[in-house]
């Protein structure tokens, strides 16, 4: 038997029991791990443990492949028909809409997320799985004209079992960007949720029974990234692998799918996006974009706006609001059940000590603290919204990704040479223009060198638009009915209606 966490919050954002199991979830069934190990869970807000988890080791994996498989050859992918697999994904969306604000609480708990931005991103998996639940009985390939004497067409085919390694900083919306295009196109899937975040995708877990789904076709398996991560990407019988993180950790999972089966992979990385302000933008509506750009999710985003390029023309007026927005942030961090909260911990200590030591790298190469710069109390991972000035192109905190509330504000003349700038970067996620010249807004998006490319706003993401990555920023598009290329593989079948030797 694996054990059950419970806990009562009575809070002003939420009052109510959050219940998981903490177990494997593997072909329908919870497990404790053939080597067992126990995962502790922490309160950021608090640095307090707030229960554990089953660790799983590679021999799980083993055990759910062969779930996957199963499940896949028996009672999914195309033996059941689109139709079908719609209806269990919109089974999926209602009980997630029916427990959204448990889903909610616990990413609150878990993550450190005010708790109404996280019923945003829970409203937002919602939408995620009755989309994809359209697309499922829709994915079909074309006839192709070759000669009278032939009839050619195309089919797209599921991968079968595939895989999904989820991030710490968005673990539900994350696991519903992976799980729900897998399902529609006929996949069966393992994910692999953050050791440090997996309540949410314990609790998913638990609905996947009641929505009809088949035994083997969703399998969740808590674990470390070299216990679980790596058995994963190497894994021969595991045909594709989604997953978003860091760029070093993609890195060693192209390494791995190279050195095992050529799994086909998706990587949404890192980014070091840069936020362009010219001096005719809408100052005020530039300026709270451009702070909910860095500040959302405590800056804990891939595609965060974390170089802000400011036109001189109003350089100086934007930093004096840009100053004062972090300072209303600062005003309104704190516990994210108080239900005044915009700005909570950071995730991790890890990840604290992470920031902080990014904050003092660039106190030490010269660039100038305007607004916060340091720890916000002293209990959990509370770190003020930190904005830089006066920082060079070069400093490293102007070139690697720091995942936290620290911005970095560059002064700068002309359009080509922010462009430059902008363009001068390992990364490409995403970049924003902010300007009231339209032809000036087009031809600057189309040259900055990006996947997203954000004009007059930021972080608007849609589920039916495609996100991903140039550059090291990642390989692959998620969302949308480019996603669905993720996971269907293309067969071309010829047949001969009159050719004769």
């Amino acid at each position: 038997m694996t054990d059950q966490f419970s806990l009562k919050l009575d809070t002003p954002a939420y009052k109510g029991t959050v219940s998981i199991n903490t177990g494997l979830f593997i072909n329908g069934q919870w497990l404790k791990s053939v080597n067992p190990e126990k995962l502790d869970v922490v309160n950021p807000a608090t640095g307090k443990i707030v229960t554990s988890v089953e660790g799983g080791c590679s021999k799980d994996i083993d055990i759910a492949v062969d779930a996957a498989e199963k499940a896949y050859k028996t009672s999914w992918g195309l033996k059941v028909p689109g139709s079908t697999r719609g209806q269990m994904l919109l089974n999926l969306a209602k009980l997630i809409e029916e427990n959204a604000d448990e889903f909610a609480a616990l990413e609150a708990l878990n993550c450190g997320k005010p708790f109404g931005q996280a019923q945003q991103e829970i409203a937002g998996c919602v939408n995620e799985f009755k989309y994809y639940a359209g697309w499922a009985d829709k994915v079909h390939g074309k006839t192709i004209e070759t000669t009278e004497n032939k009839m050619a067409y195309t089919r797209h085919e599921p991968y079968g079992v595939v895989a999904a390694i989820i991030p710490w900083n968005g673990p539900m919306m994350m696991l519903s960007w992976k799980v729900a295009p897998a399902l529609a196109t006929g996949n069966t899937i393992i994910v692999k949720p953050s050791e440090l975040t997996p309540l949410s995708a314990l609790k998913f877990a638990s609905l996947v029974n009641e929505a009809g789904i088949p035994p083997g076709v969703i399998n969740i398996v808590n674990g470390t990234g070299p216990a679980v991560g790596e058995a994963m990407a190497y894994h021969p019988r595991i045909r594709k692998l989604a997953f978003t993180g860091s760029t070093l950790t993609g890195r060693k999972i192209q390494e791995a799918s190279a050195k095992s089966n050529l799994k086909v992979i998706t990587l949404e990385l890192g980014g070091k996006s840069p936020n362009i302000i010219f001096d005719d933008a809408d100052l005020e509506q530039a300026i709270k974009w451009a702070s909910f750009g860095i500040f959302a999710n405590m800056g804990q985003a891939c595609c965060a706006g974390s170089r802000i390029f400011v036109q001189e023309g109003i350089y100086d007026k934007f930093i004096e609001g840009f100053a004062a927005a972090a300072h209303y942030l600062q005003q309104n961090t704190g516990d994210p059940f108080s239900g005044k909260a915009l700005h909570g911990p950071q995730t991790s200590s890890g990840q604290f000590d992470r920031i902080m030591s990014y904050i003092n790298s660039g106190k030490t190469d010269g660039a100038h603290i305007l607004s916060g710069g340091e720890r916000d109390g002293n209990e959990g991972y509370f770190i003020k919204p930190t904005i830089f000035t006066e920082v060079k192109p070069n400093m490293k905190i102007a070139q690697e990704e720091i995942f936290g509330p620290v911005g970095v504000v560059i002064k700068f003349k002309t359009e080509e040479e922010v462009i430059e700038m902008a363009n001068n970067t390992t990364y490409g996620l995403a970049c924003g223009v902010f300007t009231e010249n339209v032809s000036r807004a087009i031809r600057v998006a189309h040259a900055l060198e990006a996947g997203t490319a954000w004009i007059n706003t930021y972080h608007t993401i849609e589920t039916m638009v495609p996100f991903g990555g140039y550059k090291q920023s990642g390989i692959g598009r998620e969302q949308g009915e480019y996603a669905l290329e993720n996971y269907t593989q293309v067969k071309a079948v010829h047949i001969n209606i009159g050719l004769k030797l």
